[in-house]
């Protein structure tokens, strides 16, 4: 191997991350080359058809073509101690959103998604410092380039979070024990945003903890994968919690009832390879998000309930990856309970979909479809705190999305 080719082996081993079947550009720095910088762009692009939100009575397919993602990120270690991961993301104008369309489409936004400091200091004692995906579910910590379906769960993110519900900014102590069976992940993060006035009772950080258990191959890393395409064999089992204290009213009108958050949740994780038979993939997760009831208040705090409020639910997804051929099939189905929604209280959305993903250079340049659909208990338009005329209506979505990553 070359002098280059192990530095940038040793700093994809430093950033936790996968080293790429095609990774982008890299250069050397300092006494001995002894650190190194790689860049690389992550795309996805999507084309989506909904049978709702368009027409006169808002009843007619809506189409869109948008980027899911369009990423740029810098990645950088030097020696063995010490690595920085920095990506950037520009989010174009859509018309869908979760629930169904947008009346008018978004604003284009560009940001810094991640900027993270990376200490190595032993296996066992790591530490990240800066603005990164925080330690609560496994989904949420699993790449967004390798998922076993499409994306994510739309539903799993924690409450009051902002506009970027999947990152904060904080400290994390983590590392893995008795040979990367067991790892460990204390944080102390900012949870909800700080500011002037009375937005909420306190400012206070967000604390977590998690813990994962891998049975068989280990996931020793701070993200995890949706799929190992049959490289691994994976058997890990998760648990994590947060709390954060007076973080809103149940009576934003009269500053009254302070009202803490907390949640918990158990998920597993299963990927087995059989020669000549293919890779089998099954994850499951459960979350409990709550906010103490602060969504029955007089005056609510309206960030308490909605989509990203308090709810509870689980999702199950399943793949199986062909033998001799890059075609992987999958489904998912998921079930949420929220408090509030659209104005209707203790709202239950069912989502279910199926897809495939077809790997033309792995993950690096791969086409996915999928269909989903997404179903509510209970249907109707409504007034209320969260807005007027509300409509809450079942719909279906297809998507097929290309993504690059170079």
């Amino acid at each position: 191997m070359t002098k280059l080719g192990k530095i940038s082996a040793s700093a994809a081993l430093m950033l936790g991350l996968a080293a790429p079947a095609m990774a982008g550009p890299q250069m050397t720095f300092g006494p001995d080359d002894k650190g190194v910088l790689q860049l690389d762009y992550k795309g996805q692009f999507q084309m989506s058809v909904r049978d709702t939100g368009s027409g006169a009575n808002n009843d007619d397919t809506t189409t869109n073509f948008n980027f899911r993602r369009n990423r740029l990120a810098l990645m950088g270690a030097y020696g063995e101690m010490f690595s920085l991961y920095v990506q950037t993301e520009f989010v174009d104008q859509t018309s869908l959103n979760t629930l169904g369309v947008n009346t008018t489409p978004t604003d284009p936004q560009f940001s810094m998604l991640d900027a993270v400091f990376r200490f190595n200091l032993h296996d066992a004692f790591k530490v990240n410092a800066g603005k990164y995906k925080y330690s609560f579910s496994r989904e949420n910590l699993e790449a967004c380039e390798m998922p076993l379906t499409l994306d994510r769960s739309l539903f799993i993110t924690a409450p009051l979070m902002g506009n970027n519900p999947t990152r904060d900014m904080g400290v994390s102590i983590w590392g893995n024990l008795f040979n990367d069976i067991l790892q460990y992940r204390l944080e102390v993060m900012e949870g909800r945003k700080a500011s002037s006035g009375d937005t909420s009772p306190k400012s206070n950080f967000r604390y977590g903890g998690r813990m994962h258990a891998s049975l068989l191959d280990p996931e020793s890393d701070y993200g995890y994968k949706g799929t190992y395409l049959g490289k691994k064999k994976i058997l890990t089992l998760g648990a994590a919690m947060q709390y954060e204290p007076d973080v809103a009213y149940s009576d934003i009108v009269n500053k009254t009832g302070k009202k803490d958050y907390y949640a918990w949740t158990l998920d597993g994780f299963f990927e087995y390879p059989i020669k000549d038979m293919g890779t089998m993939t099954v994850s499951g997760a459960y979350a409990n998000y709550k906010i103490d009831n602060a969504y029955l208040g007089a005056n609510p705090d309206p960030l308490s309930s909605g989509l990203n409020g308090e709810k509870n639910g689980w999702y199950a997804k399943a793949g199986y990856m062909l033998p001799n051929f890059p075609l992987q099939i999958f489904g998912r189905y998921e079930q949420w309970k929220f408090a509030e929604l659209n104005n209707i209280y203790n709202q239950r959305v069912d989502w279910a979909g199926f897809g495939a993903n077809y790997y033309i250079w792995g993950q690096n340049l791969k086409v996915t479809m999928e269909y989903g659909m997404t179903m509510f208990d209970r249907k109707g338009t409504y007034s209320g705190q969260q807005g007027d005329n509300l409509r809450t209506k079942d719909f279906n979505t297809f998507i097929t999305q290309l993504q690059v990553i170079f």
